[in-house]
C-alpha cells in the first residue's frame, strides 16, 4: 500500500495509465501531454521538498540527542561525518549504504542495521558498509556483534582509528578493562585521526576510574580536555575522579567549570547537580 503523501500522485497516475490505454487516447493527446508535464513538476517538487524537510528533520533528532545526553552515563562517540563512497556497487548496494547511514544519523539503529546487512550481501568487500554496520550495532548496544564486526574491520585495516575506540569502548562496557587499554593506547599512538585520539583519551579515563586509579584517570581527562575543551561529560568524569582521590576542592572547581562552559549542556547540567549534592554532604555516585 502506498504512504498517505504519494497515494493522490499514484492515484492521477493511474488514472493517467487508464486514460492513454483508452480507444479515447487519441484524441486526448494534447489535455494528456499537459497533464503528464503537470504531474511530472508536481512530482519534482514534492520530491524537492521532502529532500528538504528530510534534513529538517535530522535537526529535530539532533536537538532530541541533546535532552538524553548524559542520561545513561558516557556514551558512544557520536556518529558524524559525510556518507562513505561506494568503491564497488554490486546491485544497488549503494542504495542501502546510503539508507544505513541516513538511518544510524537518524538514530534508527535497528533499521540501519538491516539496511547494512543488505548492503553487504551485494557488496561484501565494502569495508565503509562493515564499519557502519559496527557503528549501528554499537549504538544498538548489540556488543558481541557490534565488536566482531569491527574486529573484521581491524583484519583490513588495522590503522582505522575509529574502529579501534570503538572497540575500546566496547571492552569498557564489557569490562574488559585490559584490551579496551590496549586498543584506545594504540589509537593514541596512531593519532591519525583528531576525534579519535580525544575519544582514546577520555575512555582510557574512564577505565582507569572503573579501576579506582584515580590519579591515572585525571591524568587523561586533563589530557581529554586540552583536545576537546566542549566534551563536557570530560568535566563531571574528572571531577569525581579528583573527589575520590581526596581533592575535594579540586573536583568543586573542575564540575563549576564544566557548569560555566555550557549551562544548558546536558552534562553541564549534570556538573551542576552534583556539586549540589556534595554541598548538601552527600558522595558522588561511583
Amino acid at each position: 500500500m502506498d504512504d498517505p503523501v504519494t497515494q493522490p500522485l499514484r492515484r492521477k497516475h493511474d488514472e493517467l495509465l487508464e486514460r492513454l490505454n483508452s480507444e479515447a487516447a487519441e484524441g486526448d493527446r494534447e489535455s494528456l501531454k499537459k497533464e503528464i508535464i503537470s504531474l511530472f513538476k508536481i512530482v519534482d517538487q514534492a520530491i524537492t521538498g521532502l529532500t528538504g524537510l528530510k534534513e529538517d528533520i535530522r535537526t529535530l533528532v539532533d536537538k532530541y540527542k541533546e535532552l538524553s545526553q548524559g542520561d545513561e552515563g558516557s556514551s558512544a562517540p557520536q556518529f558524524t561525518g559525510s556518507m562513505p563512497v561506494v568503491h564497488q556497487d554490486h546491485i544497488g548496494a549503494s542504495t542501502f549504504i546510503e539508507k544505513g547511514w541516513s538511518l544510524i544519523s537518524l538514530g534508527d539503529y535497528e533499521g540501519a542495521i538491516q539496511a547494512l546487512e543488505k548492503a553487504l550481501q551485494l557488496a561484501p568487500g565494502e569495508i565503509e558498509a562493515k564499519s557502519m554496520l559496527g557503528w549501528a550495532q554499537m549504538l544498538n548496544e548489540d556488543y558481541d556483534d557490534s565488536l566482531g564486526t569491527f574486529q573484521e574491520v581491524l583484519m583490513k585495516e588495522p590503522a582505522n582509528s575509529l574502529a579501534r575506540i570503538n572497540v575500546g569502548f566496547i571492552c569498557l562496557k564489557k569490562k574488559i578493562f585490559g584490551e579496551a587499554i590496549e586498543h584506545l593506547s594504540k589509537a593514541i599512538r596512531l593519532n591519525n585521526d583528531p576525534k579519535a585520539t580525544l575519544y582514546a583519551h577520555h575512555y582510557l579515563g574512564l577505565v582507569y576510574l572503573e579501576r579506582e586509579m584515580f590519579e591515572d584517570a585525571e591524568t587523561f581527562f586533563q589530557k581529554t580536555l586540552k583536545l576537546g575543551p566542549n566534551l563536557l561529560e570530560a568535566y563531571y568524569e574528572m571531577g569525581r575522579a579528583q573527589w575520590f582521590v581526596g581533592n575535594r576542592d579540586e573536583a568543586k572547581q573542575t564540575w563549576s567549570k564544566g557548569y560555566n562552559a555550557n549551562k544548558f549542556n546536558p552534562w553541564g547540567k549534570r556538573c551542576n547537580e552534583i556539586l549540589e549534592l556534595v554541598g548538601q554532604g552527600q558522595e558522588p555516585p561511583r
